[in-house]
């Protein structure tokens, strides 16, 4: 059976999201999700559909990739976790320029699935980079109260959400013309975003939660909070809060990756409940032009 790699379409993102989502398992690596399609989504479908790669196997979608100036982040079929045959060929078609997945220069790789295919890109010359720390909360009992008056965001507050993500995050570059383009993506027919409001009722923290299904692992992507507001633990009342929408959207558990070095966001996840996994790294390359 021949193994085939493809840039994805406008055509072909609704399979690959939802390729993704089958992958989702509890006890499985924390690895790309059809919720960062999601969040991508908003810089328009056709800028996705061209950062996406497909390996396919007897027509099947095995693997994607989603390319990101030069990091590739991966998803992988729990069912080719141990094929080496098939990480061979990953590791091979990352590795050459020739192939057009990636292109020259210092690249890296988010491989956090795949026993084999993590092996094989040790051995043929990929180094361990940035370290990530997953988190997951089970969803099996109910989430507690999060101590905010939480609203899901509509038409009309969505300018209030795009102002919270700024706030959150200095460099943002978050519009109501992003947000509207992401509410359009198939990803988010089973997401919300959520606005966090204090006793005062200000505005101070926001989440976008992404299902992938009913008795599989939900991700939280993006979470902030306003930094006029920091301090006062509404990072973990809103993720209490996205735990808890999670749960409502039929999720088994809550995950979430950051890296490791945000010694401050991982403490907040772990007050919230949600059990540090093992941390794990990227790896990089420096790889010649053909």
């Amino acid at each position: 059976m021949p193994i085939t790699v493809e840039t994805a379409t406008v055509g072909l993102l609704d399979e690959v999201a939802e390729a993704l989502a089958s992958w989702q398992e509890d006890g499985g690596s924390v690895q790309l999700h059809p919720g960062d399609l999601g969040w991508n989504w908003s810089f328009g479908a056709e800028a996705l559909a061209r950062s996406l790669r497909a390996w396919r196997r007897d027509g099947e979608i095995l693997a994607v990739g989603m390319v990101d100036d030069a990091l590739i982040r991966m998803g992988i079929a729990p069912s080719v976790d141990l094929d080496d045959t098939f990480a061979t060929r990953l590791v091979a078609d990352l590795s050459d320029p020739a192939q057009g997945v990636l292109p020259a220069g210092d690249i890296s790789v988010e491989a956090r699935a795949g026993t084999a295919f993590r092996e094989l890109l040790r051995e043929s010359g990929w180094t361990a980079d940035e370290s990530w720390t997953p988190l997951r909360r089970d969803l099996a009992e109910k989430v507690g109260e999060c101590g905010l008056r939480i609203e899901v965001v509509d038409e009309n507050t969505a300018p209030e959400r795009v102002a919270l993500q700024r706030a959150a995050f200095p460099t943002s570059t978050f519009t109501l013309e992003r947000w509207h383009s992401m509410v359009a993506s198939s990803p988010y027919r089973r997401a919300r975003c959520l606005i966090g409001y204090d006793e005062q009722d200000a505005a101070v923290a926001v989440a976008t939660v992404w299902s992938a299904g009913r008795g599989r692992p939900g991700l939280i992507e993006p979470l902030g909070v306003h930094h006029e507001h920091r301090g006062h633990g509404y990072g973990t009342g809103i993720t209490l809060a996205a735990a808890a929408a999670l749960q409502d959207l039929g999720s088994s558990s809550a995950t979430v990756c950051t890296p490791s070095t945000n010694t401050g966001g991982v403490a907040a996840y772990a007050s919230a409940g949600f059990e540090k996994l093992p941390d794990v790294t990227d790896f990089r390359r420096r790889m010649t032009a053909p």
